[in-house]
């Protein structure tokens, strides 16, 4: 029922994805205490900085976000859980509190857009469960030295990826999204796990896949140009393909073109809020922002939109009263299935 109310919405409108959960995080200036909480008062490595298990020691303030962006006009919101791996969470001395994390993260999330669609029939929210790329890269070697050598293995990003993406289930999430991919392995191992796992549960949950290009050169990190990128993942059967992080709006325009010209799913776009100042900071106001964005629309490039690092809900609620403006993209996959029914 949610995947027919999720597919008659994509091709009503344009649907708006939230903004950085980083960014607003900072906001509140957390300190290593508010990050242990009570409950890791005692724990023997410093935990500052990790976001994910602030699901666990400061629920309200993930709940705060994600209604913060709701309320800006979001229709999906990420689940806090970018980090949600055991590969990730090595670097805490986290690794047995993955599937706690996932599915207390989800939880949170659900929740919140319950409350906002039962305040809003006429516009259901949804949960999308944030998968990251983790901080390792299954194609590539990380010593220049010995160019033959893998920090990371398919296996072992499978059994993760499908670990967190088990936990993001039991939790409620509508999507799961493989985001921020610069690795396209590290993409295939997470894809080929939740294929995996729809069939052990029976499951038909939607999948979005969100690419990240590195630099001016137009290729992700492991090489690959936007074109190589949908090819290599467009077997599987997705939701939507698309990028965020990395560029502003206006820099990733050619290869939002490229996919969308090719692919025959739906296509998202979450930049950041411009290109990072010299002290990591992100200047594009939402307006500036937002007149970017509508020329992915004026050139019907998109069917989901939002911001990565350096948004807030003022530039989501910019790009949303945009967006609505626009009808969406055309997506032959979903129109495709009209059919069939």
């Amino acid at each position: 029922m949610r995947n027919e109310i999720l597919y008659k919405a994509l091709q009503e409108r344009i649907l708006v994805l939230d903004g950085a959960m980083g960014t607003m995080l900072q906001r509140h200036k957390f300190t290593e205490e508010d990050f242990r909480g009570d409950r890791f008062a005692d724990y023997a490595s410093d935990v500052k900085g990790n976001n994910d298990l602030l699901s666990i020691t400061q629920p309200d303030a993930i709940a705060g976000v994600h209604a913060q962006y709701f309320a800006a006009g979001a229709d999906i919101v990420e689940t806090n859980t970018f980090s949600g791996t055991t590969i990730a969470m090595a670097d805490y001395h986290m690794e047995n509190l993955v599937d706690e994390l996932n599915i207390e993260s989800a939880k949170i999330a659900r929740k919140v857009a319950d409350e906002f669609t039962a305040k809003e029939p006429h516009k259901p929210r949804f949960v999308a469960g944030a998968i990251g790329p983790t901080n390792k890269t299954a194609s590539m070697s990380p010593d220049v030295n010995d160019p033959g050598y893998r920090a990371i293995t398919f296996e072992e990003l499978r059994k993760d990826y499908k670990q967190q993406a088990a936990g993001l289930v039991k939790g409620g999430v509508d999507i799961l999204l493989v985001e921020t991919v610069f690795d396209t392995l590290n993409a295939k191992a997470a894809l080929f796990a939740i294929e995996e796992l729809k069939e052990e549960l029976k499951l038909d949950i939607p999948v979005m896949v969100s690419g990240t290009i590195t630099d001016a050169s137009g290729r992700t990190l492991s090489g690959q140009t936007a074109e190589a990128f949908l090819i290599s993942i467009e077997h599987i059967p997705l939701l939507s393909v698309g990028f965020n992080c990395a560029l502003g709006a206006k820099q990733l325009t050619p290869y939002l073109e490229t996919v969308a010209n090719k692919s025959q799913y739906g296509i998202s776009a979450y930049p950041n809020a411009g290109l990072p100042n010299a002290f990591g900071e992100y200047d594009e106001t939402p307006d500036q922002m937002a007149s970017q964005i509508r020329e992915y629309l004026d050139k019907s490039l998109v069917n989901i939109i939002g911001g990565c690092c350096g948004t807030t809900p003022e530039h989501i609620a910019a790009i949303a009263k945009i967006a609505a403006e626009y009808q969406p993209r055309p997506i032959p996959s979903l129109q495709k299935l009209a059919n069939v029914g």
